[in-house]
């Protein structure tokens, strides 16, 4: 069955890398307000395609998924153009897809750089690039997703803390680009999810990350999802700024 859809009234966001974790939050807090979602993976195909199922059991006929490696400009300018034959319309970029691993400058090479700088910078300038002229015509916005690393950096991770410092000035460079049309803000996590490998991590190195929050906790996907919902669909005059969600963590550091 095509998961080419008909709704041509319903505001639509496309999520990268959306498939689990915080793209999933945000996929689910988006289409909870009324958004049909398009749902971005590389390689998790299995839990896009339940992320879907789930969203469409709640409403029908409200989420794909598209697959793009935002390692590639072809990819990511076929995913534009798949995104926006979905519903002939597009309402909200959430930009974030991301890689995130140590280089240690002693060992980190080009196809580090390559990988982290594609992942993390040039595949979302180049998709907001592609889907400008749409958000403009439905005055819609681009949310980013930062880090808090972009303002200091985190050690060991030299050429993630760049390209995403980057990130945050492609947000304010794309509200000036973009604006009065489209609005574009960010939202940077701080200790939110713990890595896949959560196991590089012991106890005792969870908690020391927690006491130097002063929340004193981690927080939520919740909190980046709310926060994302609150810049597309409650900020209509905001644009340009980033948004720490981070328990506190970027004055204690």
């Amino acid at each position: 069955m095509s998961e080419t859809l008909t709704n041509m009234n319903t505001p639509v966001a496309l999520v990268t890398g959306a498939a689990q974790r915080l793209g999933a939050g945000i996929c689910r807090a988006l289409h909870a307000r009324g958004y049909n979602i398009i749902i971005h993976y590389r390689s998790s195909q299995v839990p896009a395609e339940a992320l879907r199922d789930e969203l469409n059991a709640q409403r029908d006929a409200s989420a794909v998924i598209l697959c793009a490696d935002m390692n590639s400009v072809l990819d990511v300018q076929s995913l534009a153009v798949q995104s926006l034959a979905q519903w002939q319309r597009l309402d909200v970029l959430v930009n974030n897809a991301s890689g995130f691993y140590p280089t240690a400058l002693e060992s980190a090479a080009e196809k580090d750089w390559d990988a982290l700088f594609n992942s993390n910078l040039k595949g979302p300038f180049f998709l907001s690039q592609a889907v400008a002229p749409a958000l403009k015509e439905t005055t819609g916005c681009i949310v980013n997703l930062v880090d808090i690393y972009a303002q200091k950096p985190l050690q060991g991770f030299p050429i993630y803390s760049m390209a995403k410092a980057g990130v945050a000035m492609m947000t304010q460079s794309l509200a000036l680009e973009l604006g009065p049309e489209v609005r574009v803000n960010g939202v940077s996590p701080g200790a939110i999810l713990w890595p896949v490998e959560e196991t590089e991590y012991s106890i005792q190195e969870k908690q020391d990350v927690n006491h130097r929050v002063p929340m004193r906790r981690q927080g939520e996907a919740s909190d980046i999802a709310k926060t994302v919902v609150f810049l597309v669909a409650d900020a209509p005059y905001i644009t340009g700024q980033i948004i720490s969600v981070d328990g506190g963590r970027t004055v204690s550091m």
